[in-house]
């Protein structure tokens, strides 16, 4: 049986490639450390180091091993908060996965509020993660629900989901632009402008993608300026800097200095997805999870 131990010890000294430094972090000694990797690697079968003078780094079955046993701390963790709390009479946390975007939209927020006001006090976690670890976490139960801007694989045997929200990008430029008044936007009127893209951490070949989807359209960028969120790029072409393809959610109340047009040409939006586990084993999994798809069924419905 695997000891939670060693695998503490095990991350640390893959985090921190270094025996002293991992000793250190975990106030240690570096000999009984060396001493437990080195079982840990013997009762496995496993090399999980490859050792020199300068370093120590992971073998590559030591990385796949690394991705595991984090997930497994992470699940022992909330755990064994769970049961302190069950202990203590309460109904248990909720963990919950999440990218920028359920941020930025406001939807995670809303359930979070709604649910604060259902059970007041109630422990909640939050995980800035990607796709596939939100998916990973559901599998291994270290997330209870996961928001995330794509699906789990229709024939995923555990996972569910549902859509929440689909968020129309729109044209956002200058007001001293001179497409800000123009009677309307063209694919041309778009090729060699100064552009602000919005990156896409969760995809690591989203620039590409953003070209390609604009060339599609009829139109090349000149990529001036890599924004890491959507509010970011909404400041700078306010500041007459270029412009950008921003979601309809982030402009409300932040559209000083900026005009937006509605390109019917150019039809995509930033999805978002509610993923839970096909087995709900607490009811507060279940009405958060109820909750959270309510929310976005109200995010959807058309402005009055």
């Amino acid at each position: 049986m695997l000891d939670l131990r060693q695998l503490r010890y095990f991350v640390a000294v893959a985090e921190e490639e270094h025996v002293g430094r991992a000793a250190e972090r975990l106030h240690i000694s570096q000999s009984p450390l060396s001493r437990q990797i080195a079982q840990l690697e013997k009762n496995l079968g496993l090399t999980l180091f490859e050792r020199s003078q300068q370093r120590i780094r992971l073998t590559s079955d030591g990385r796949v091993f690394l991705t595991e046993a984090t997930a497994l701390l992470r699940h022992a963790a909330r755990l064994e908060n769970l049961g302190r709390r069950l202990g203590r009479g309460e109904e248990g946390g909720l963990c919950v996965g999440y990218v920028g975007d359920a941020m930025h939209t406001g939807l995670l927020p809303k359930a979070l509020r709604s649910l604060n006001e259902e059970r007041p006090g109630i422990h909640v976690a939050l995980y800035d993660m990607t796709a596939h670890e939100q998916f990973e976490g559901l599998r291994q139960r270290s997330l209870d629900i996961a928001l995330a801007p794509e699906a789990p694989p229709e024939d995923d045997p555990d996972l569910r989901s549902a859509l929440l929200l689909e968020d129309p990008l729109l044209l956002a430029v200058p007001n001293s632009h001179p497409l800000a008044n123009a009677a309307e936007v063209r694919p041309e009127d778009l090729d060699g402008q100064p552009w602000i893209a919005v990156e896409d951490g969760q995809d690591h070949v989203w620039r590409d993608d953003f070209v390609a989807a604009c060339a599609a359209a009829g139109f090349t960028p000149d990529i001036r300026f890599e924004a890491p969120e959507p509010l970011t790029a909404v400041g700078l072409v306010a500041s007459g800097l270029g412009m950008a393809f921003v979601q309809r959610s982030m402009l409300p109340g932040r559209t000083a200095g900026i005009t937006v047009r509605e390109l019917p040409w150019f039809q995509r939006s930033v999805r978002l997805w509610a993923t839970w586990h096909g087995i709900d084993l607490r009811p507060v999994v279940a009405s958060f999870r109820e909750t959270v798809l309510a929310t976005g069924d109200a995010e959807s419905e058309p402005d009055d």
